[in-house]
C-alpha cells in the first residue's frame, strides 16, 4: 500500500514590471495559468488520424487577489496603463511541487474586476490577461518555453 502524500509547500506569485521592480502578489487566493496548446487531427478520405496540424499556441492567465495592502492597486495601475510585466510562480517554502518556477513574459491585463465590498470579508479583484511568451522549468528534466 502506498503512503499517503503530504503537501507542506507553500507557493507564491510575483510579478516584475518593465522597470524590473520585483512585487510579491500577497494576498493571493488563486492563481490560474493556461496553456492552450492547439493541434488538431488531419484526416483523409482513405483513413482517419494521418497527421497534426498546430496553430499557435495561447497562454491565459486569472488571479484572485485580495484588496488588502497595495499589490491590487499595484495590478490595477499595471492594468489601466497597458504595461507589460512578468508573472512568476514559484515555490515559497517546501518541496513538493513538481516545478521550480513557471513564468510567464510580456504580460498585458485585459480584465480587472473588484469585487463588492460586503460586511464581512475583505473585498477582492480578479485579474485576467495574457502572455506573450512562457516558459516552465521542471524539478526533473529540461524546461520548455513557448513559442
Amino acid at each position: 500500500m502506498e503512503k499517503p502524500v503530504d503537501w507542506r509547500t507553500r507557493l507564491a506569485v510575483t510579478y516584475v514590471d518593465e522597470d524590473g521592480k520585483r512585487v510579491d502578489i500577497t494576498p493571493i487566493d488563486s492563481f490560474t495559468p493556461t496553456f492552450s496548446l492547439n493541434a488538431e487531427v488531419h484526416h483523409s478520405i482513405e483513413r482517419t488520424h494521418v497527421g497534426a496540424i498546430f496553430t499557435p499556441s495561447g497562454i491565459t492567465f486569472s488571479m484572485n487577489v485580495k484588496a488588502i495592502g497595495d499589490v491590487a492597486a499595484q495590478l490595477t495601475a499595471l492594468a489601466m496603463s497597458g504595461k507589460r510585466f512578468d508573472i512568476t510562480l514559484h515555490e515559497h517554502s517546501g518541496t513538493d511541487w513538481s516545478f521550480k518556477r513557471v513564468v510567464l513574459r510580456e504580460c498585458l491585463i485585459t480584465s480587472a474586476s473588484p469585487s463588492n465590498a460586503t460586511v464581512s470579508g475583505a473585498p477582492a479583484a480578479t485579474f485576467s490577461g495574457f502572455s506573450l511568451q512562457a516558459s516552465m522549468e521542471p524539478k526533473q528534466g529540461a524546461g520548455v518555453e513557448i513559442p
